[in-house]
């Protein structure tokens, strides 16, 4: 009878997960997981669950391709999901075990990137732009010459964020190129223009939002929720969304192909699909997610936000990244290096 009663009560806590004990290690970028959510899950769930972060999608890949990371979940953006895939570096999802894989909002369910959600499930996404402190600069903040060409009221005052496909192809749009160019002749004068901007920077960091609030930092290439974060604290911050092309992204979580803790993962992947959770992630970090019924649980002041809702003059000029082909990531990874030298 105690044998019989042992086995009912373990199928009860891996069928419902209210019960289950473990531990999970999600590999996410910084500043972007809400604790709150975070703590209801592990009230949910008994999982403990330890965040390890990450500045920039090639610090990520880094860390997951050379093994043994201990991580479960990573959180890459779309142009790097094929890559991961490619390099046998995420397991294909089991979406019986994601009761609420049909919560994915009906844009986001079968994206180039990840056809029919076979490896990830959205976490975040948003624009890469220009946020600016009016007090210091009260020009156009619409274009990428902010950080390429500055005025002279931000020369010193400028932090350009650590993510080189961003940068990369902001200074490409900017001279009138396409993702994944590999015209020399082109590249080279990226390569000019952005070494002769550099001088010009204050720094490149992560971490913009409360530098951004504190006015340490005059402007930066950033992302649109840090910025509105930033925004709240300051209402001297705006958002600028260059006229000449400006990347789109969206983060979306992946089940690493040596996770340790699988059924945990995929209690976690399964909560986040939830619209009131997903409501969470957003509410904290500031940007749109792709879950269905999510926008109810928003807060009032991101549906109006002039950095989650795009003004419709600047939308045609944002892109999502294509997954460019090694050769070009070879050219843009020489230049990048050279740049942070």
């Amino acid at each position: 009878m105690k044998t019989t009663l042992l086995a009912t009560t373990a199928l009860l806590a891996s069928t419902f997960g209210a019960y289950a004990e473990g531990q999970l290690n999600l590999f996410n970028w910084g500043n972007y997981t809400s604790p709150e959510m975070i703590e209801k899950f592990t009230e949910q769930t008994g999982i403990e669950v330890t965040i390890t972060d990450y500045d920039s999608n090639t610090t990520a890949l880094t860390k997951v391709e050379a093994g043994g990371s201990g991580f479960d979940l990573v959180v890459p953006s779309a142009n790097y999901i094929p890559v991961y895939v490619r390099k046998g570096l995420i397991a294909e999802l089991d979406h019986s075990k994601i009761p609420n894989i049909g919560n994915i909002a009906a844009e986001w369910k079968d994206v180039p990137w990840d056809p029919g959600r076979s490896h990830s499930v959205p976490w975040q996404w948003g624009s890469v732009g220009i946020a600016v402190n009016t007090t210091v600069y009260s020009g156009d903040p619409n274009t990428s010459e902010l950080f390429l060409n500055p005025p002279e009221e931000l020369v010193g005052k400028i932090n350009v964020v650590p993510e080189m496909t961003d940068v990369m192809n902001m200074a490409i749009f900017n001279l009138g190129g396409e993702a994944c160019t590999e015209d020399l002749d082109l590249l080279k004068q990226v390569r000019d223009k952005m070494m002769a901007a550099k001088p010009k920077w204050l720094s490149m960091d992560y971490g913009t939002t409360d530098k951004l609030s504190s006015g340490d930092y005059a402007a930066s290439v950033n992302w649109n929720g840090s910025t509105m974060r930033a925004r709240v604290n300051n209402p001297d911050i705006v958002y600028g969304y260059p006229v000449e092309g400006y990347p789109l992204f969206m983060d979306s979580v992946a089940l690493l192909a040596d996770a340790q803790n699988v059924d945990e993962a995929y209690q976690f992947i399964n909560f986040i699909l939830e619209p009131e959770n997903a409501a969470m992630i957003s509410s904290f970090a500031r940007y749109a997610n792709g879950v269905a019924g999510s926008e109810e649980f928003m807060p009032e002041d991101m549906k109006t936000a002039p950095e989650i809702v795009t003004p419709a003059e600047f939308a045609a000029a944002g892109q999502f990244l294509p997954t460019c082909p090694q050769s070009a990531v070879d050219l843009y990874t020489a230049m990048w290096t050279e740049l942070l030298k």
